[in-house]
C-alpha cells in the first residue's frame, strides 16, 4: 500500500471524521458566540478563533476526546483495550483544561498585572507573558456534551 492509499484510509475513517467534525462544531460555535458579543473585531481574529484559538465556550478538546471516546466505545466496545485507552486521554484531556491549564492563564494573569504596574513606575521592563486561558468546568461539560452526541451520531448512523 502506497502513502496516498494510507492516507486515504486514515482520513476516510469514520472516527476521524467524527472527531475533526466535533472540533470544527465546537470552534465554529465558540466564534458564533464571540461574534454575537461583539468580541471580535477583525477578519484575522475571526480566521484564529474559527481555526486555532484555544478557550471558550465549548470546550473544542473536550468535545473531540469526548467524540473519540464515544465512537470507540460504539465501534470496539468498552471492554476493548482501546476504548481504555481512549478513556484514559480523555480523563488526562478534561483534567488538563479544566485544572493545569485554567490555572496557568490565571497566573498568568495576575503576574501581567504586577508587570504592567512595575513597568509604569519603571521598576522594570518586562514584556507580559502569554496568558493561555483554560475552561470553566461549564465549558468543558457542553464541550463534552457535544462530542458524546457527534460521535454518537457518527456511529449509530
Amino acid at each position: 500500500m502506497y502513502t496516498g492509499e494510507k492516507l486515504y484510509f486514515l482520513f476516510s475513517n469514520p472516527i476521524v471524521i467524527a472527531c475533526v467534525f466535533s472540533w470544527f462544531c465546537a470552534q465554529f460555535i465558540k466564534t458564533v458566540i464571540k461574534l454575537f458579543y461583539g468580541q471580535i473585531h477583525s477578519f484575522k481574529q475571526l480566521f484564529e478563533l474559527l481555526l486555532w484559538r484555544t478557550g471558550g465556550m465549548p470546550s473544542s478538546h473536550s468535545a473531540l476526546v469526548a467524540c473519540l471516546s464515544t465512537a470507540i466505545a460504539y465501534r470496539s466496545g468498552v471492554d476493548s483495550d482501546i476504548f481504555i485507552l481512549s478513556l484514559c486521554f480523555f480523563l488526562v484531556t478534561i483534567r488538563d483544561a479544566v485544572g493545569v491549564r485554567r490555572a496557568n492563564g490565571i497566573q498568568a494573569k495576575r503576574l501581567n498585572e504586577i508587570i504592567k504596574i512595575m513597568n509604569e513606575k519603571k521598576l522594570s521592563n518586562f514584556k507580559p507573558i502569554k496568558e493561555v486561558q483554560g475552561h470553566s468546568p461549564m465549558e468543558v461539560f457542553v464541550g463534552c456534551l457535544l462530542g458524546f452526541f457527534i460521535g454518537t451520531a457518527f456511529s449509530v448512523l
